[in-house]
């Protein structure tokens, strides 16, 4: 065991800071910490990361994993990141970076770390991974998949160096308003309301293009909003057991059927657990927005963020 150095003691407050209590970082941090199955996803990224050779050693994989998913579940930016690192005690300790020793991983070593999982797809392998651990766990599939899609907003401004706006983002009408950039599409498990799969892309894309790829295929009920209405033959060709559970339009004919709306009201009870998954990306993790340009950078950051919102909402049957 190393000898702690004088940083290290005071992050850790010992001897230092008598008054001070843990926060809400903090206990976040530690649950993190007890939860995550940090061994079984470094696995999956070990194979294509730097080896140690003849030139400057690299920075420990857990660690830069550490640094990464900081950086998601406070929305920052690389650089953001690394100064939010050399500023609070505790994500130092959460990574394990003792200012006595080592500096901080700098936001360019971040970069190349994010690059990496953009140039070999490991997003959606970390994302299977976290699916794995948690059925392993007992959170396995049920018979019921609730499917939605949710916009991830883009800058529509032209002031950059490019004269235009992202060409792979798009712009699509919801209600009476106008949104430009992307789509998440979601296929959540009706059962634990954890997030199955997902399809990333351009936001007019409709909903149901994407639907047969939500399916895992043993689906006995379908649940989703009326973007996905008459879609019995989509659904059967993907699950041909499930029965088409998705709320149907109840205006007909200029007249409300109340029976039909009564029917979409029940289902909605089911179908209201894919918005807990909407919450946590959007609201608690910061994903509304994109940050960087082209769908390909921004689908990896989707999956890794759906794979810790999943972890985020069985953290009561992990720490148990």
């Amino acid at each position: 065991m190393k000898q702690q150095t004088l940083a290290i003691a005071a992050d850790q407050g010992e001897g230092f800071e008598h008054y001070r209590k843990p926060t809400k970082r903090d206990a976040f941090l530690a649950k993190m910490q007890e939860i995550v199955p940090w061994r079984a996803l470094c696995e999956v990224i070990e194979p294509h990361y730097p080896k140690a050779g003849n030139g400057r050693p690299p920075i420990g994989l857990e660690r830069m994993l550490r640094m990464y998913f900081v950086q998601h579940w406070f929305n920052l930016a690389d650089e953001a990141c690394e100064e939010a690192l050399l500023d609070s005690t505790a994500l130092r300790r959460f990574v394990g970076i003792d200012l006595g020793r080592e500096r901080v991983p700098d936001g360019t070593t971040l970069l190349k770390f994010r690059r990496l999982l953009e140039k070999h797809k490991l997003g959606e392998a970390l994302f299977a991974k976290v699916g794995e651990v948690l059925q392993t766990q007992g959170l396995k599939l049920g018979t019921g998949t609730i499917v939605d899609a949710t916009i991830i907003g883009a800058p529509s401004s032209t002031k950059n160096a490019d004269k235009q706006r992202d060409p792979e983002m798009h712009q699509t009408r919801k209600g009476q308003q106008w949104y430009f950039g992307m789509k998440m599409h979601i296929g959540v498990d009706s059962r634990t309301g954890l997030a199955h799969s997902a399809v990333v892309t351009a936001a007019n894309v409709h909903d149901k293009h994407a639907l047969s790829e939500l399916l895992h295929g043993n689906e006995q009920r379908v649940y989703g909003d009326s973007a996905y209405a008459s879609q019995k033959a989509l659904i059967a060709s993907k699950a041909p057991k499930a029965r088409d559970f998705t709320n149907q339009r109840v205006r007909k004919d200029g007249e409300i059927d109340e029976a039909e709306r009564s029917k979409n009201h029940n289902k909605s009870r089911v179908r209201a657990r894919v918005e807990h998954v909407f919450a946590v990306v959007k609201r608690l993790w910061g994903f509304a927005k994109v940050r960087y340009r082209g769908l390909a950078k921004n689908a990896t950051r989707a999956f890794v963020v759906l794979g810790l919102a999943n972890i985020y909402l069985a953290r009561q049957r992990l720490m148990a």
